[in-house]
């Protein structure tokens, strides 16, 4: 699909213009009738919520009225229409101030997209087959209504529910539905999501959530693994700090180091790059930490934290394990370069005009999803309490949390049950039989959870599944009904941010537009369920906007003379300080409780000899884990280190697929002993000689024109390791081999054309 089309499409002009790529057929698009009088021609900017990632970035909507030529019911005629035109950051949001992504920008395709569903449907072949017929929504909730009254009689637990994690509204809805059904709690999955970090977060400083960095302020930034700047946590929010520190103080530029085996877009944009093998990342930090317990007060006086140093057991010797020598063994990183970062970390070569600060560790990505990923987290976690990283300028903190069950007098809603894994588990064994209804919301686990875990197989064992997807994907198309939910500009969008900002956020706003389609918003769908049941719910509201409404009203006004309500509606949300009685709040009996029990060895699925890879799948700086597939611009936006697009490709090092007879767009079988994919090599400099990597994202074989049947999954290969005590997927821990199939066939597209001249690299 070409831009010339694309903006045809989005025009008022072209409303009824068909979206086509790749010569598809036509499918017409029709907007609606505004609630409120706009001046035809003159745009309006409206506040909105950014659902496309957990960070919770504040939009503004760019809506204009106009008349559109459109066909109904076999007859033409002109409609008065509202058009969404533009999203663009809100500038006065705490967490992206005015800033937004690709993504987010390309997050106006999800309502206009042509393979939207437009009403409920009900399955009428065999479940997979993708055959649906269109019912009213009566019809369909009166369906819902039979099968939970049937499975709650048939037996306490006959419910399950699987969707997203995080703090909101919408989730905190779901979890008293569940709760008041008699239900377990839901099922939360991400492939890279960060719940390690966030228990080692939990075990050290006494909060279970990510942390914000002032990056802004940092002298020294070391950053084990996290794509701060491309696909990690609130990228926004990193990637203004960033240039902050780098270019927002006269005379003074922080430096920023990256260690991780696969070059990143934030590896690409740091000082220095050290390569290091998978699973040692956190051994690196303590090398790092026995350095600085041995040479004690620095030249500039920065000295070990004594509380750290007391409270880490075994540190009071100064880990003589991690000794230089040692870790160079273990990591591949030299022991002249640990010594030097370990001096430049505690700010013995600080930078000129700054005052002595320590410098701030940060980790995510592949570090935490080895099975010793808790380990590397309270590694470096105690080597950031170590120099009083914690807390100070420059250093880390964690954002104020809104308690929205505190605030909606839930108190005790369990917001997350058991693993994906356990509930697969569950329902392949005998006892699974009991499970009658499973509810999905905004999760494909088919097709990102590892094939071993035997997710599809596991569904399919449940007599009645529902989704609220607005696509068909791997996972609704199991489903007996499909009720689409509203996109994020026809409803109440609402989110509450957990990181990257100093203080408490929620972000939420009214509809810009009315719906397209014959949709409507999953929470009160919910909510309407539940008071139709034989034995209603009773949960408080009418309508999601009455729970909105009655959580946020109490929370102090923003602005002088205006009421906190009419501030939510107008700036897209409510930031500031929270009342105590609707903060989460940490467990702050151990600020510093550093204690590491877990083992510090990675484990490896796959035999050295015959796999002799490490392979790191990495998420997509267009698609994330694939959820952003079916949009056409992330398609064709180029990825920022490779060039390639509307394709999928393995990077294998130079001098490695020279040994191989490997040249660049080859197709290649990538193999562990799991399953094979078969894709184009690109061959990268920015890679450890003994590792492979590939983007997540493409390969799906349902989701839309756009995304079906392009590329393949990296997630096919995965071993079904787990990360220590957390039951979080060790998507890092498997090994791989390659193999040449044939030449380049034109399946890797690149923007601007291939490397050259790299035979100097990688050696």
């Amino acid at each position: 699909m070409d831009r010339r089309s694309f903006i045809k499409l989005t025009a008022v002009s072209g409303t009824t213009a068909a979206l086509a790529s790749c010569g598809d057929p036509d499918h017409q698009l029709i907007r609606f009738v505004p609630d409120e009088d706009i001046i035809p021609g003159q745009a309006v900017w409206k506040p909105s919520v950014c659902p496309l990632c957990p960070s919770g970035c504040g939009l503004t909507v760019r809506v204009m009225d106009a008349d559109a030529d459109v066909v109904r019911n076999g007859k033409a005629g002109l409609l008065h229409i509202l058009a969404a035109k533009k999203l663009e950051g809100n500038p006065n949001h705490p967490v992206n101030r005015g800033g937004l992504c690709a993504r987010g920008q390309a997050g106006i395709q999800v309502t206009y997209h042509p393979d939207r569903i437009t009403q409920p449907l009900k399955r009428k072949g065999n479940r997979g087959d993708g055959a649906y017929e269109a019912i009213t929504w009566e019809a369909a909730i009166a369906e819902v209504v039979s099968k939970l009254n049937e499975a709650r009689a048939a037996a306490p637990e006959a419910v399950a529910f699987v969707g997203r994690g995080g703090e909101s509204h919408r989730n905190t809805l779901i979890a008293a539905f569940l709760s008041r059904l008699g239900a377990p709690a839901p099922v939360t999955y991400e492939l890279f999501g960060d719940d390690v970090l966030r228990a080692a977060n939990g075990i050290s400083f006494g909060n279970e959530q990510l942390p914000t960095f002032d990056f802004a302020n940092s002298r020294y930034v070391l950053n084990f693994g996290a794509d701060v700047l491309g696909t990690w946590d609130a990228p926004v929010a990193h990637a203004r700090a960033y240039g902050e520190m780098r270019q927002g103080r006269v005379g003074v530029r922080g430096r920023f180091v990256q260690a991780e085996p696969r070059m990143s877009q934030t590896g690409a944009s740091a000082d220095e790059w050290v390569p290091v093998r998978p699973g040692t990342e956190g051994a690196l930090a303590l090398g790092l930490a026995h350095l600085i317990l041995k040479n004690g007060t620095n030249a500039n006086g920065t000295r070990p934290d004594p509380r750290a140093v007391s409270s880490i057991e075994g540190w009071s010797a100064g880990l003589p394990d991690y000794a230089p020598d040692a870790v160079e063994k273990i990591t591949g990183v030299s022991a002249s370069r640990i010594e030097r970062l370990a001096r430049e970390f505690t700010g013995e070569s600080a930078v000129p005009g700054m005052r002595a600060l320590a410098g701030v560790a940060v980790i995510g990505g592949a570090a935490l999803a080895h099975t010793n990923g808790l380990f590397n987290a309270l590694a470096v976690n105690a080597l950031n309490a170590l120099v009083g990283s914690v807390g100070s300028p420059g250093g880390l903190s964690f954002t104020p949390q809104f308690d929205v069950a505190a605030a909606a007098t839930l108190p005790g809603v369990a917001r997350q049950g058991r693993t994906l894994q356990q509930l697969a588990s569950f329902l392949l064994s005998e006892q699974g039989a009991d499970t009658r209804a499973l509810m999905l919301d905004g999760v494909n686990p088919v097709f990102t959870a590892p094939r071993a875990w035997k997710v599809r197989d596991a569904l399919n064992k449940v007599p009645f599944i529902v989704s609220f997807g607005s696509f068909l994907d791997e996972t609704s198309i199991l489903a007996d009904l499909i009720l689409p939910d509203h996109s994020f500009l026809e409803t109440w969008s609402e989110a509450v941010p957990e990181s990257g900002s100093a203080i408490a956020v929620v972000s939420a706003a009214p509809p810009v537009m009315k719906p397209l389609h014959e949709t409507r918003a999953t929470p009160d769908v919910l909510l309407e369920v539940g008071r139709a049941l034989e034995k209603p719910l009773e949960l408080p509201w009418q309508t999601f906007e009455e729970m909105l409404t009655a959580t946020l009203t109490p929370l102090p006004a923003m602005t002088d003379g205006s009421d906190t309500w009419t501030d939510v509606q107008e700036k897209g949300g409510w930031w500031g300080t929270l009342p105590a009685a609707v903060r989460l709040k940490p467990d702050t009996t151990n600020t510093v409780r550093l204690k590491a029990d877990t083992t510090s060895t990675p484990e490896f699925d796959g035999d050295a000899g015959q796999y002799p890879f490490h392979f790191l799948p990495y998420p997509s700086n267009q698609f994330l884990d694939g959820s952003l597939a079916h949009l056409p611009w992330l398609q064709e936006m180029p990825d920022p280190l490779t060039s390639a697009m509307w394709s999928s490709w393995v990077e294998i090092n130079p001098a490695t697929a020279a040994k191989l007879g490997i040249e660049q767009g080859d197709v290649v079988d990538v193999a562990s002993p799991h399953g094979t994919v078969q894709t184009a090599a690109y061959l990268s400099p920015g890679i450890a000689p003994d590792v492979l990597a590939m983007p997540a994202g493409q390969g799906h074989t349902t989701f839309t024109r756009y995304a079906s049947g392009r590329g393949a999954n990296p997630v096919d290969l995965l071993a079904p390791l787990t990360v220590s005590t957390t039951g979080a997927p060790a998507w890092a821990a498997t090994r791989v081999k390659i193999a040449r199939v044939g030449k380049a066939d034109g399946r890797l597209i690149l923007f601007a054309g291939g490397m050259r001249e790299h035979e100097e690299h990688g050696r």
